[in-house]
């Protein structure tokens, strides 16, 4: 498996948005997939924040995400990370570990020592990677865990 910036191969940007919308449109209600890919149009420029990761095999198989906010409420948080996606052959295999871990000393090398990310279900898989609970909230209707990671030389 290799882990690849977006922008490096852009092809597979409908996918990933595909994806992305169809597991978590009920956090962006009303937002439809074009606008997503519109959206995402952003992580190619080559900025860290905007930016995206992809996991290919074969194919691309999954996706992380660096975003300056992830939930609008706490604005006073940054960076995020963000659609962490696997497709379901995929999962089980540690291509989500991986590339939590790849932008996780992504973040780090640019001299960033903590950053964020919500979560409705996966709290222990974040937490084995060394993330911990800020806070549990309701955010745009749904029960979400609110988690940070301090980047330092362990991870």
């Amino acid at each position: 498996m290799r882990i690849k910036n977006l922008k490096e191969c852009v092809a597979v940007l409908p996918v990933i948005a595909k994806w992305h919308h169809d597991e978590w449109r009920d956090y962006n209600p009303g937002q439809t997939l074009d606008q997503r890919i519109q959206n995402m149009q952003c992580h190619l420029d080559g900025d860290l924040v905007p930016s995206t990761y992809v996991a290919i095999k074969q194919e691309v198989v999954g996706s992380a995400a660096i975003v300056e906010h992830d939930m609008d409420i706490h604005q006073e948080l940054t960076p995020w990370l963000a659609s962490v996606y696997i497709e379901v052959q995929s999962r089980g295999q540690g291509i989500g570990s991986s590339l939590v871990r790849h932008v996780m000393r992504q973040v780090k090398a640019a001299g960033i020592t903590s950053m964020y990310l919500f979560t409705p279900d996966r709290q222990s898989f974040y937490q084995r990677l060394g993330w911990q609970v800020l806070s549990l909230e309701e955010y745009r209707g749904h029960e979400v865990t609110v988690m940070s990671v301090i980047l330092n030389d362990s991870r």
